[in-house]
């Protein structure tokens, strides 16, 4: 009992330091032509310009790691396999699993704009699997659940996936739950704010 006690009180004394960024963005002439050039190659890209904040500002310590995360990013995100509503639905499941609410907030209202229904956003959310989803979607939610759950996924899961979006989309799916992941921790590591008027729910911490 006294232990459970002390790593309260622990968290609660933490909690300040936990909200600091530890890698806000570098001011342009603090940049090295390194990070400067990966910049260019970022706002070339269909994020433009304004795509440079969120998980980019801390990836920018390390440019050569950003450029190819941004390149098989650009991938999953623009050019998926998998329609563009089960692509933002994915990134919102993984969002909600790390409980990354700059990532959440930035894909949030893509997912709505792209024909996920408000309810389902809002099960999503509060980690509640959502009810009256559509058949292409219970699929990928079933697929991307089980993902992050087991790392891995069964039978049943991976040929409802196959059958539908076909081996392409198995593999397409699986990477963008990888990067979207990725994405997570780097934001988490970093303690990256999140949009601070953004309309989108806020995310509660999942009990771990």
């Amino acid at each position: 009992m006294k232990l459970r006690v002390l790593a309260v009180l622990s968290c609660v004394c933490l909690a300040p330091v936990l909200a600091q960024d530890r890698m806000p963005p570098i001011p342009a002439d603090k940049q090295t032509p390194a990070q400067k050039k990966s910049l260019q190659l970022l706002a070339a890209t269909p994020r433009g310009a304004a795509g440079g904040g969120g998980p980019f500002v801390p990836l920018l310590r390390s440019p050569e790691l950003m450029n190819r995360l941004q390149s098989v990013g650009e991938y999953l995100r623009f050019n998926n396999s998998l329609p563009q509503k089960l692509v933002e639905m994915s990134i919102l499941l993984t969002a909600r699993q790390s409980t990354q609410q700059y990532e959440w907030n930035a894909h949030y209202p893509l997912a709505l704009k792209a024909g996920l229904k408000s309810d389902v956003a809002a099960a999503l959310a509060v980690g509640r699997r959502p009810e009256g989803m559509a058949e292409d979607e219970e699929i990928v939610y079933n697929f991307v659940a089980e993902l992050l759950q087991n790392e891995s996924v069964s039978d049943p899961t991976y040929a409802r996936v196959l059958s539908k979006f076909g081996e392409q989309g198995v593999i397409d799916t699986t990477g963008l739950v990888g990067y979207y992941s990725t994405l997570a921790m780097i934001l988490n590591v970093a303690r990256s704010p999140a949009q601070p008027d953004s309309t989108a729910p806020k995310l509660a911490p999942f009990p771990r």
